[in-house]
């Protein structure tokens, strides 16, 4: 006795094929979009809580009632802020002119209470993100990016900037955090 077996014919495979074909193209572009607005609000994200660590490292200075550090009779603000200190921007130099900066912004991470920055490096934009952000992505100079390196941190001494670009997927969404306002900008590109 003999045992038939029944396979799919091959319009049963081809008909398949199609459903599979059009679930495909109608999801496809759903799943982009999402990926997408994923990464915007990661920017959004690390944006957000980096604002935040100005603002309260700002509000942690104005609850100390404004500490600060004289050197060679130049007055410097400084906070700790979360067990880092901050050196943090003045608005009047010791002769009484303009810095062109608000008082209490972070400007860098104060090291020894002696080497107050007299400009902006990359470097001192990737302590600021590394130090004013709890869990910060990894991030670098725009020389040095690896793959594992989420965004890259550029300084403009020139705007007094620190430009944060996101790295992750190819995407060139940033951040710009103004260093004499204390401002946080996000720009999705």
């Amino acid at each position: 006795m003999f045992i038939r077996t029944k396979g799919f014919s091959l319009i049963e495979l081809i008909i398949v094929i199609v459903i599979i074909g059009v679930l495909a193209v109608a999801a496809l572009p759903r799943l982009l979009d999402t990926v997408s607005a994923a990464k915007k609000s990661a920017i959004e994200a690390v944006a957000g809580g980096f604002a935040t660590g100005v603002t309260s490292a700002r509000a942690q200075w104005e609850a100390q009632a404004r500490p600060s550090i004289t050197i060679n009779g130049e007055k410097y603000n400084t906070v700790n802020y979360d067990g880092v200190d901050f050196w943090l921007t003045r608005a009047k130099s010791a002769n009484g002119n303009s810095t062109g900066f608000q008082d209490g912004y972070p400007i860098a991470v104060n090291s020894d209470n002696i080497s107050y920055p007299n400009s902006l490096t990359d470097q001192i934009c990737i302590q600021l993100m590394e130090n004013l952000l709890h869990n910060a992505p990894s991030v670098a100079q725009v020389s040095e990016l690896g793959e594992e390196v989420k965004f890259s941190a550029q300084a403009s001494d020139s705007d007094n900037s620190c430009t944060y670009t996101q790295r992750e997927g190819n995407t060139n969404h940033k951040f710009v955090y103004q260093i004499s306002t204390g401002k946080v900008n996000v720009t999705i590109n």
